[in-house]
């Protein structure tokens, strides 16, 4: 029974019995139309040509609908050709002009085809979720070219408004408008599990973009935790994402997109490292710098200048939260500085590179007064930076740590499990966390950090906890023992590199554990729910598949950061959940510029039998409850108990 206020709240907006009966109508003939299709992308990692490629081609999908529709009329160079109109309109058409191909007889052609193809993607969409799609200057116009009867009366009419578009030089912005509605309408709902930031050149473009797109939910990863502790104002992840950032040469994105001032690093860095050689502390140059040329040499001294502050701001941290259980990780406090070695694991290493001219033996953890301004100076250029501000703002309202939809739960790393497969038990202060409790425990923490009162004991307490969802034994984000970084920088015996799996990434092979985990979540193990996750690449190159778990869990990071791509010997994988099917699509890896790319190869990895509708997904309960609340309100206009207005 629906209370008074919200009787009389549906009533205004239903005043009478026939709008009712309209909108009764109206949504039982949604709930009877295929549900739209899903994407989920994973561990996008700062590659923005790659992601938008994937996107802006709906995962090869519009080539597909292109074949299907014009593979009789059009050669394969003519179909690509079209397809690289859609993916990249503004581009194509600067090329053709450049070319001199543009003329009345190719606009009449190109519009013919793109609205063929914008029908296609359109037809299982209601005509006002259509309009929404399109672009409103010329929505009118588009609708009247996709709606086309067949009538000689109609032809002549269409014919009519391309000649007007042509003639008064809008035809580019029309074309332009019909791409940008194709790749809205192929792609319902976008699903990014988490990675957005690192290693890639521009992870705030990918931003920009994915702000644009209407329905969207994320699932944080490790390195957006990162960025987000770093935007809150966690010291020892500031320090991180400009190590990680300097490293992989993204001065574009942190001094341009960003306008995070480094010149204090710079400064700093060739003052105290001048003549030191910062071997270890090379650059990982996978893309080169559009805007901001950067002296490498330079660039390595700010790489080994921003770890040596992380690693002293990291022990600080742990000694602050024993609860952590990573005193172990205080690397600093365990180096021999006399004979520059390290012990671990009552193993005495040699370092690599001993030189340490900031740090005391005495007390290693302790910044200097110049490092102390460099990071004031640095974490102020964190949070004045509205771009950064903007995005961190987007993932918060956007993001969170999984999400349930559709009968699937959604999650970027792991649920820490112990070895025998049973649920890990996490204590921080008096309580102890498992399983969903834990996961939305970590959830309420990362919030804690960004909105708590400013210098309030719970934001900084929570700003902290952000640096252990990022490399935490028991993160589930990370979902290994132990971070190796400094490893990774001093010591050359790779076996300290070693950084274990949760005893999750070996019990997920199993399909009872799968449906253990589902049932955690309050989903049902049985007809198409599964896991959806990312973080671990998955060397498809060796045999590897993203299926686990009997097929109950799919691991979707298949390399779409360049630095991976040795160990997945792919460019990312997509999984696609239409009316039809769960599709995977493993992706080559991305070459860039306007060259054509091969699409993707599809496999089936599930049949939806029956084809699932608008009635089965989540939105449809809503709808169905909707449906349920009008027939209560017209049986109450029409036995006279609530009065009908005109």
């Amino acid at each position: 029974m629906m209370n008074e206020h919200y009787k009389q709240l549906l009533s205004k907006e239903y005043p009478n019995a026939v709008s009712v009966l309209a909108e009764i109508v109206n949504l039982k003939a949604i709930l009877s139309l295929p549900k739209g299709t899903e994407y989920f992308f994973s561990d996008l990692h700062g590659e923005h040509s790659a992601f938008l490629h994937m996107l802006n081609s709906a995962s090869g999908s519009i080539r597909a609908k292109i074949q299907e529709r014009f593979g009789g009329s059009l050669g394969m160079d003519e179909q690509e050709d079209l397809a690289a109109l859609i993916y990249r309109p503004e581009a194509t058409l600067r090329q053709l002009e450049q070319d001199g191909l543009l003329n009345e007889q190719w606009y009449r052609a190109a519009i013919f085809y793109l609205s063929e193809v914008c029908r296609i993607v359109s037809s299982k969409y209601t005509r006002s979720k259509v309009r929404k799609k399109l672009p409103p200057d010329f929505a009118y116009i588009i609708e009247e070219l996709l709606y086309e009867d067949g009538s000689e009366n109609r032809a002549e009419y269409h014919d009519a408004i391309i000649r007007s578009m042509v003639e008064s030089g809008m035809a580019d912005t029309l074309i332009i408008g019909i791409c940008g509605a194709i790749r809205r309408l192929s792609v319902d709902v976008l699903h990014i599990i988490g990675d957005i930031f690192d290693r890639g050149p521009r992870a705030d473009a990918i931003l920009n973009e994915l702000m644009k797109q209407p329905d969207i939910d994320i699932q944080w990863g490790n390195h957006d935790i990162s960025w987000m502790g770093a935007a809150a104002g966690c010291g020892a992840l500031v320090a991180t994402v400009l190590r990680i950032g300097i490293s992989y040469n993204s001065f574009d994105m942190l001094e341009t997109a960003y306008g995070i001032n480094l010149r204090a690093l710079s400064s700093f860095a060739a003052a105290v490292y001048g003549e030191d050689p910062c071997e270890p502390f090379a650059l990982h140059v996978l893309d080169e710098n559009k805007y901001d040329a950067v002296n490498l040499p330079l660039a390595a001294k700010m790489h080994k200048a921003i770890a040596i502050i992380q690693f002293k701001l990291e022990g600080q941290l742990v000694r602050r939260h024993p609860e952590y259980g990573m005193s172990h990780r205080d690397m600093l406090s365990r180096v021999n500085y006399q004979e520059g070695t390290i012990a671990i694991g009552g193993v005495t290493y040699p370092l690599r590179d001993a030189y340490f001219p900031t740090v005391s033996p005495e007390d290693p953890l302790r910044l200097t007064p110049e490092e102390t301004k460099l990071m004031d100076i640095l974490s102020a250029s964190f949070r004045h930076s509205e771009p950064l501000g903007r995005h961190i703002r987007f993932l918060y309202s956007n993001g969170s740590m999984y999400k349930r939809i559709n009968g699937n739960l959604l999650y970027h790393g792991c649920i820490p499990m112990t070895q025998d497969g049973k649920l890990a038990a996490v204590r921080f202060g008096n309580a102890s966390y498992r399983g969903r409790a834990y996961l939305d425990y970590t959830d309420e923490q990362a919030r804690r950090a960004f909105f708590a009162p400013a210098d309030s004991e719970e934001r900084l307490a929570a700003q902290d906890f952000m640096w252990y969802l990022w490399c935490g034994n028991k993160s589930p984000l990370f979902g290994k023992d132990q971070m190796t970084t400094f490893e990774r920088y001093f010591i050359a015996d790779k076996k300290t590199h070693k950084e274990h799996p949760d005893p999750y990434y070996t019990q997920i092979e199993h399909r009872g554990t799968c449906e253990m985990l589902l049932r955690e979540f309050d989903l049902a193990p049985g007809k198409h729910s599964h896991i959806i996750s990312g973080h671990i690449p998955v060397k498809s190159k060796d045999g590897e598949h993203p299926r686990k778990g009997g097929g109950l869990l799919y691991i979707i990071d298949g390399g779409m950061a360049k630095s991976y791509q040795h160990t997945t010997g792919i460019g990312g994988y997509t999984l696609i959940f239409n009316s039809h099917h769960l599709a995977l699509a493993a992706h080559p890896p991305y070459t860039g510029g306007n060259a054509l790319h091969a699409s993707p190869s599809l496999e089936i990895v599930e049949q939806m039998e029956p084809r699932v509708t608008v009635a089965d997904t989540d939105n449809g309960k809503v709808l169905a409850q909707r449906v349920k609340e009008l027939e209560w309100l017209l049986c109450a206009y029409q036995r006279g108990e609530m009065m009908e207005h005109r």
